[in-house]
């Protein structure tokens, strides 16, 4: 670092996105990308908005939110569009937190929760999850703090059901959950239900991963009309312009073909049970997952290895090296045809041992 760079963050630690490396081509199963590409409509709608770059893109994303807010099921005031999920999720946390408000999440989650509670300065308690992955609600109940969960989990894809986020919403009613849905169309229960209900409740969501946008850069959060007003504030005080043209008309798009998008998460789902299948054949211990990618280890080959052989042979999964998870791997579901890939190569990696 220069000697210019504030002493408030020399102890910052960034976080570290997944390998996009160009040296070759990969199948790539570390990043939770969608293996499928966008609509037509959704192309179509990029192509036709390119040629109005020239102008700012509307603030108050109008249409979008609209549209979102119909399929979502709730009213346009309770809906922020935002530049990924990423960006809704570091609002909440300058809006929501500071000193006196402080922050707790699992200890084995996104590794964005630490990073934005250090990057604004606010006190924060990871929580340890229980010995078989799982989030234990009760940890989280009349903790009186600001609460952040990812729900299904990343890496472990496990999930709480909503029964159990509810106890958690409604034991705090003095402090903001925040529930980050960024998986929760591959088989997890939303708690958007519960924003009506509960005036501290924010649910975040993106359009990366069930939705095809991850280079669009599309997220958003919906919860009682005075929060997203919060967020509003910090939003305008910030990036006013914060969804370019292009991707707030492909974002309309996406949600007029959302039966497109759903069928994939489908497909998704039926291609992470053969896999998961197969791999728990090959002797791989694997956590229950609900979204778009399995968290596994086997009794034989570290994770590192693992990984790193896999790499060796053009395929890219993902390897935490946190203590107690290093044995893991966590492997994003694509096409079948790249889980076969993935799959055949694993299994003479193993027998080659």
């Amino acid at each position: 670092m220069s000697r210019f760079f504030s002493s408030k963050y020399s102890n910052l630690e960034a976080y570290v996105p997944g390998e996009q490396p160009k040296n070759m081509k990969y199948i790539k199963l570390n990043t939770n990308e969608s293996p499928f590409p966008p609509s037509q409509g959704a192309l179509e709608a990029a192509r036709l908005e390119a040629g109005r770059l020239q102008l700012y893109s509307d603030p108050e994303c109008t249409v979008l939110t609209e549209k979102a807010a119909e399929v979502f099921g709730v009213s346009k005031e309770c809906v922020l569009m935002t530049n990924g999920s990423d960006e809704i999720l570091n609002f909440a946390f300058m809006a929501f937190c500071d000193k006196e408000h402080p922050i707790v999440f699992p200890d084995i989650t996104y590794g964005f929760y630490p990073v934005f509670a250090e990057l604004n300065g606010i006190p924060y308690k990871e929580i340890p999850l229980k010995d078989d992955f799982s989030v234990d609600y009760k940890d989280y109940v009349s903790v009186n703090k600001n609460i952040v969960i990812a729900n299904p989990n990343a890496p472990t894809g496990m999930a709480l059901p909503l029964w159990q986020i509810e106890e958690i919403v409604k034991s705090n009613p003095d402090n903001v959950v925040i529930i980050d849905e960024a998986y929760v169309d591959f088989g997890g229960e939303s708690a958007i239900c519960l924003t009506e209900k509960y005036d501290n409740l924010l649910v975040t969501g993106t359009f990366s991963k069930s939705r095809s946008l991850a280079g669009a850069r599309l997220g958003f959060g919906i919860g009682n009309k005075s929060l997203i007003c919060d967020l509003n504030t910090i939003k305008y005080s910030t990036n006013p312009y914060n969804i370019n043209r292009m991707t707030m008309a492909v974002g309309c798009a996406v949600l007029d073909d959302n039966e497109y998008y759903m069928n994939n998460c489908k497909t998704i789902i039926e291609n992470r049970e053969y896999t998961v299948k197969n791999l728990q054949a090959m002797g791989f211990y694997v956590l229950p997952s609900v979204a778009n990618f399995v968290f596994a280890k086997h009794p034989e080959i570290s994770g590192e290895e693992l990984y790193l052989k896999l790499k060796e042979r053009g395929i890219l999964i993902r390897h935490f090296t946190k203590e107690k998870i290093k044995d893991f791997n966590r492997i994003t579901i694509g096409t079948k045809d790249m889980m076969d890939e993935f799959l055949l190569n694993v299994s003479e990696i193993i027998k080659e041992r």
